[in-house]
C-alpha cells in the first residue's frame, strides 16, 4: 500500500478546496490510507491519522501520551507549514491538556463540578442575556460591522471571564496575547513572549484570589492548598484561552458558513427548533480545533498499521468528521443531520471539559443573531473574507456583515 500512497513531507494544510473544506491532500490521504506515514521536515518519520475509527482509537488509548516532556512533541512555530519535532519541552504546571493520568486526572477532577450539565443549564439564561446585550449594542451600530469584533468574540469572552473571575476590563491584554500565542508560523521567542505576558497577568490574579477569594472558578481552585500558584496559573491560562477562542471562532465561521448556505439558513430561520441539531452539524462540519499531537509510549496497532514506540502521531479531527465511512455525504452541511459521534470536542480522557458551555453559547448566539437580524448578509465578497489559516484554531479574522435597518 505504501508504494501507491506517497509519504507526505510535512503536514499538508493548504485550504485549497474552499473555506469550509479540509485540505484536499488530507482528504486524499484519508481515503487512500487513513493511518499514513508522515515525514517531518527534519527527517523524523511519524504518523498522520485521518480516518474516523482510527482517530477515535488514538484519542481513547492512553498509551498515546499527551505529554510534551517526553519524545518529540514540542512544537515550535518558526517553520512555515509544519512544526519540526525537537527536544522534549518541560511540562508546564497546571496545563492538564498536556498531561497523562494520574496528573491529568487529579487536576481535571477539581474542575469537573464547575462544568457539569446541571451547572451549565443554570447559567443558560444568563448566557442568553449576555448574547442579547451584545446584539443590542450591534443593532445600534451603522452597518457594515465586523461580526467577530462586535459579537462572536465578546460573547464567550464575557462568559468565561465571569465564570473564572477574570476582569473583563482586562480583555485587551489577554485577547491580544492569546491571539499572538495561537499564530502558527512565528519565532518561538514571540510565542513565549505572548505566553509569558498572559501567565504573568494570571499569576498576579490567582495570588489575589488566594488572598481574597470571590464566587468564581479560580477562587474555588485557589482554596485547594495543594495547588501551587504555578499550577493555578497554568489552569487559568488553559481555561481562559480555550474558553473564548474556540467558541468565538465557531460563532464567526459558523455564521459565514450559514450565509454561504442560504437554503440551510432559511430552513433554520423557519424552524428554530432545529438549532440544537444545527449546532452539532456546524461543529462536525467546521471542526475549528483540528490538529492534535500524541506520542506512542508502546508499539500499538491502529487501522492495520503498527505505530512504533517513540513515534509522534498527528491526528486530524476535521478529516475524521468528514469521513464518508462514518457520515453520509459528509462534505454537505445539513442542519437536519443527527451528527452523533462527531469528534469536534475530541474523544477519550481529553474530551473538551467545556463542551456543554460551548453548546449553550452557540445556541444562544446563533438563535439571537438570526432572530434579531433577519436580513443579515456579507458586506464583502466571500472570497475576500480573511481566513485564520495562519492560526492554530481555525475561523475568520473578521466577518464584515450588513443588514437592512427596520
Amino acid at each position: 500500500m505504501s508504494g501507491t500512497v506517497p509519504i507526505p513531507h510535512g503536514l499538508p494544510m493548504e485550504r485549497d478546496a474552499g473555506p469550509f473544506a479540509p485540505p484536499s491532500e488530507i482528504t486524499r490521504l484519508r481515503d487512500a490510507r487513513p493511518v499514513s506515514p508522515l515525514m517531518f521536515p527534519d527527517g523524523h518519520e511519524g504518523w498522520l491519522v485521518t480516518g474516523y475509527d482510527a482517530v477515535r482509537q488514538v484519542m481513547a488509548d492512553t498509551r498515546f501520551s499527551s505529554r510534551q516532556d517526553i519524545g518529540v512533541l514540542h512544537v515550535p512555530y518558526e517553520t512555515p507549514g509544519m512544526p519540526v519535532p525537537t527536544e522534549p519541552s518541560p511540562q508546564i504546571p497546571g496545563l492538564f491538556i498536556a498531561m497523562d493520568p494520574p496528573d491529568h486526572t487529579r487536576l481535571r477532577r477539581m474542575l469537573t463540578g464547575a462544568f457539569t450539565v446541571k451547572r451549565m443549564k443554570q447559567l443558560e439564561e444568563h448566557i442568553i442575556d449576555v448574547a442579547e446585550r451584545q446584539l443590542d449594542a450591534m443593532a445600534r451600530m451603522a452597518p457594515p460591522v465586523d461580526l467577530v469584533k462586535e459579537f462572536a468574540l465578546p460573547v464567550p469572552s464575557l462568559v468565561i471571564c465571569e465564570m473564572l473571575g477574570v476582569p473583563y476590563a482586562d480583555r485587551a491584554t489577554f485577547q491580544v496575547n492569546s491571539a499572538k500565542f495561537l499564530v502558527k508560523d512565528q519565532a518561538l521567542e514571540e510565542k513565549m513572549a505572548a505566553y509569558g505576558a498572559m501567565t504573568t497577568y494570571l499569576a498576579e490574579l490567582v495570588v489575589r484570589k488566594r488572598a481574597e477569594p470571590g464566587d468564581d472558578i479560580l477562587s474555588d481552585l485557589a482554596r485547594h492548598d495543594e495547588l501551587s500558584v504555578e499550577e493555578l496559573t497554568g489552569i487559568a491560562f488553559l481555561l481562559l484561552l480555550a474558553g473564548h477562542e474556540t467558541t468565538a471562532n465557531m460563532l464567526g465561521l459558523g455564521t459565514f458558513a450559514l450565509l454561504e448556505h442560504p437554503e440551510q439558513l432559511a430552513e433554520l430561520r423557519a424552524n428554530p427548533d432545529l438549532l440544537p441539531d444545527a449546532v452539532e452539524e456546524l461543529l462536525r462540519y467546521l471542526s475549528v480545533a483540528d490538529i492534535f499531537y500524541r506520542y506512542a509510549t508502546d508499539d500499538i496497532e491502529i487501522g492495520g498499521e503498527t505505530i512504533a514506540k517513540g513515534s509522534t502521531v498527528v491526528v486530524s479531527l476535521l478529516a475524521a468528521n468528514r469521513d464518508p465511512e462514518r457520515f453520509d455525504d459528509p462534505d454537505t452541511l445539513d442542519i437536519r443531520r443527527e451528527a452523533r459521534g462527531r469528534l469536534a470536542f475530541g474523544h477519550g480522557i481529553h474530551t473538551c471539559l467545556g463542551q456543554q458551555l460551548a453548546r449553550i453559547e452557540m445556541r444562544a448566539g446563533f438563535a439571537g443573531l438570526l432572530r434579531r437580524f433577519p436580513t443579515l448578509e456579507l458586506a464583502i465578497p466571500a472570497d475576500e473574507v480573511r481566513l485564520r489559516t495562519d492560526m492554530n484554531i481555525y475561523g475568520v479574522h473578521e466577518l464584515p456583515v450588513t443588514w437592512t435597518a427596520s
